[in-house]
């Protein structure tokens, strides 16, 4: 038997028979023995064994009448279904390394993409412009539309699953570019034919981050109108919402009132209260979901394990200088004038947009981590506050200078976020969690920029700080947060748990030795406890080392019009 043959799953009963041997005596590709079974349910674990045959789980239990190919002791292991990563920005590094090395070494098994922009569709204009705005990494558009980049994906080889919300985002820039107006009627009816075509080709649904422009620029309705688009198939509305500041919780009501008018189950990504002044909201943000909830509204939430966010410096300026796009931007910011209006509105606190300069409350808290130009690279891990001094220059006025000389808006990390909430958040019932990174290599192009280490260690963070060590939740229901309660969110059939009939995802790590080791100054470092990870049936981690493989699918979403056999096989 070859274990790396793709096989459609069949019933575990068939399945038990093709496995039979002449003799009668089952025989699997694959035989995890003795381990701690947490199937993902949130029930407290077994121990026992996990059986797999082709690219499916065929039994859990015991099953010591059977022998496998590959036969792994899991004594004193956790065995678990592949984690989903919520909200991932893989979409480009695994274009450069399709290993997923970060990821699959914390058990990351599917990759969710799409936070309000997408790999799809595309324009001309905007494929141009993706390659113009390329940083370290670089690659050929060789697709148009979001599932034409799945498939791509698949076909250079990818170690991960991947899925994909289509964004609301890419989708007004298709048909309106980067404009501070709403749609007209036909441009509005061609954004969802376009959110239409990208369910039909597998989306989640419809991902929306509306901080930034020219996101900032939709208005509820418009959002209201993509979501049903997305529902008609099944489909829900994902978003990093409007506020996670000083209008946090008119943010918030924004999320219920678009779920609640366009009939569709809503998430927020990388719920946060952020901003010292903003912390206290964090209850009545958790009142006003649980509320919606018991009102039949479905509303979850991601979150990643860190105090830290990390975006761009464009968090720290005004929409308006934005409008038109980069080159836009870029050209205000050398105008006097635009400078010292944007320098004003930079330093006064405001609740007409998110102004994350005022939010960190210091710019010795804003850490610089990412430049485009090879001239600015020494500047890498520096703070905005370490870069002004040097230069003597005030911090605002060294934010915009380095907009303009990197030619891009410099990848940032902020410090926002208190330890307390994090923990409050962690033990919600209806939260799951996502790295909001890429799933990277400390090795490289990957070492040509600093990181968040959440790209390195959010999920072993989860497992081993605040499940082991500061026991927040137990690890079953850790377990069931990073499965089978994002896949079912998601809609995902056959994925997240580990039973008869499942696609064989599997983790296999020691509890006692998770850890995530990345830091702030020292990011690229990989988590460690994590031993073997199966995607499909295939070992891609063995013994805490990738093995190359790159059995990777793409997971599509309930609108997907492909054939019916293909879609049995790949969701």
């Amino acid at each position: 038997m070859n274990r790396h043959k793709t096989r459609i799953a069949l019933l575990p009963a068939l399945a038990l028979l093709a496995a039979c041997g002449a003799g009668g005596t089952p025989e699997y590709d694959v035989v995890i023995r003795n381990g701690t079974i947490y199937d993902g349910s949130g029930n407290p674990p077994i121990r026992g064994d996990v059986a797999i045959e082709g690219d499916s789980i065929v039994a859990v239990g015991d099953i010591r009448g059977g022998r496998g190919e590959i036969e792994i002791d899991a004594t004193g292991m956790a065995v678990t279904p592949g984690f989903i990563n919520m909200l991932s920005w893989a979409n480009v590094s695994l274009i450069e390394d399709g290993r997923s090395q970060s990821d699959i070494r914390q058990g990351v098994t599917l990759e969710i993409f799409g936070e309000g922009s997408s790999m799809g569709p595309l324009n001309e204009e905007m494929k141009r412009q993706m390659v113009e705005r390329q940083g370290d990494i670089k690659y050929d558009v060789a697709w148009t539309t979001l599932g034409e980049y799945l498939d791509h994906l698949v076909e250079r080889g990818i170690s991960t699953n991947v899925a994909s919300f289509v964004g609301a985002t890419t989708v007004r820039i298709h048909e309106i570019g980067y404009e501070d107006r709403p749609p007209t009627p036909e441009e509005l009816e061609r954004m969802k034919d376009l959110v239409r075509q990208a369910m039909e080709e597998g989306a989640l649904g419809v991902g929306s981050s509306l901080i930034y422009a020219p996101a900032f620029y939709a208005r509820t309705d418009e959002l209201v109108a993509l979501a049903s688009a997305a529902g008609e198939y099944g489909g829900m509305y994902i978003s990093h919402m409007r506020s996670e500041g000083n209008r946090l919780l008119e943010a918030v009501d924004e999320v219920i009132e678009i779920a609640r008018r366009a009939n569709v189950p809503a998430e927020i990504y990388h719920l946060k209260a952020a901003g010292e002044s903003n912390w206290g909201k964090i209850d009545k943000v958790i009142e006003k979901i649980e509320a919606a909830r018991a009102e039949g509204i479905r509303i979850t939430a991601d979150m990643y394990t860190y105090t830290a966010a990390s975006t761009g410096l464009d968090a720290t300026m005004p929409p308006w200088v934005q409008e038109g796009g980069h080159e836009a931007w870029v050209r205000r910011l050398q105008d006097p004038e635009i400078r010292r209006r944007v320098a004003r509105e930079m330093r006064t606190p405001t609740d007409a947009w998110e102004n994350f300069y005022l939010a960190a409350g210091s710019p010795d808290r804003i850490l610089l981590v990412g430049f485009r130009q090879d001239s600015l690279k020494y500047l890498t891990g520096k703070t905005l506050a370490e870069v002004a001094a040097m230069r003597g220059t005030d911090p605002v006025e060294t934010a915009m200078d380095l907009v303009v000389q990197d030619d891009s808006d410099v990848s940032t990390v902020y410090f926002l976020m208190s330890e307390e909430n994090v923990r409050k958040q962690i033990a919600l019932p209806w939260m799951s969690f996502g790295s909001d990174a890429g799933s990277l290599a400390n090795e490289g192009v990957f070492l040509r920029s600093s990181t968040h280490p959440r790209a390195y260690g959010n999920f072993a963070r989860l497992l081993g700080k605040y499940v082991r060590d500061e026991q927040v939740i137990p690890l079953h229901e850790a377990v069931r947060k990073l499965s089978a309660l994002p896949a079912e969110n998601l809609g995902i059939q056959r994925r997240g748990r580990l039973a008869p009939g499942y696609f064989a995802d599997v983790v296999v790590f020691d509890p006692i030795a998770i850890r995530d080791n990345a830091t702030f100054e020292e990011p690229h470092q990989y988590a460690t406890g994590v031993l073997h990870v199966f995607v499909n049936g295939v070992q891609v981690l063995r013994d805490g080392e990738h093995t190359g493989a790159t059995p990777g699918r793409v997971v599509r979403g309930p609108g997907w019009k492909g054939r019916s056999s293909v879609a049995t096989a790949a969701r």
